[in-house]
């Protein structure tokens, strides 16, 4: 995301009056954090996709409502996770298995050093091993750990409450821990 500037408070008073080249300034600005936002949650590119623009649509319409807009990124964040969220649980309620949890990809392991360590382990394979923690899992670390929620947001985003909140994220940071724990006692 772009941090707050005053270009941005200007182009927002003119997406206020309904202008559309301030509106694609705006879009331009943050589409891609919105993005990223969304699929860490529902793990689809189209949803993601649909789910972003949906929240930008929001964001202009209800403009009005925003107090200060040094806090429309926030603001407009907490729209895409809320609508990431609300897809997710729609899915899980329709049973939807997503694609990459029925095809299973094989890794090229070749160019590995040899010295591998614990500070070396690819982003990808934690990655991996997120995506096999059990999905309430996985949205709270991502919340709290990519995201940067602290608790009471969290709880807020997935209605639970705070003690439950920081219990969750515990085990499955533990969750975490064990699951990574093979990949450096293999690598050392």
């Amino acid at each position: 995301m772009t941090p707050t500037n005053p270009h941005i408070e200007v182009l927002l008073e003119q997406c206020k009056s309904g202008d559309q080249r301030a509106q694609m300034d705006v879009y331009n600005s943050y589409y891609k954090a919105m993005y990223n936002t969304s699929f860490r949650i529902v793990k689809d590119s189209f949803k993601a996709e649909d789910i972003m623009q949906e929240s930008f649509l929001t964001a202009f319409t209800k403009l009005e409502t925003l107090k200060e807009y040094s806090m429309f990124g926030p603001w407009l964040k907490r729209i895409v996770i809320n609508n990431s969220i609300s897809e997710y649980q729609k899915n899980k309620k329709d049973n939807n298995v997503p694609l990459e949890n029925v095809i299973y990809k094989v890794e090229d392991d070749q160019g590995v050093p040899e010295d591998y360590e614990w500070t070396n382990i690819k982003a990808a394979q934690i990655v991996k091993c997120m995506k096999s923690l059990k999905e309430n899992y996985q949205i709270a670390l991502t919340l709290f750990l990519i995201e940067g929620y602290d608790y009471e947001e969290i709880g807020e985003i997935m209605n639970i409450s705070y003690a439950n909140c920081r219990t969750m994220i515990s085990r499955a940071k533990d969750s975490l821990r064990q699951k990574l724990k093979p990949l450096v006692d293999f690598k050392k």
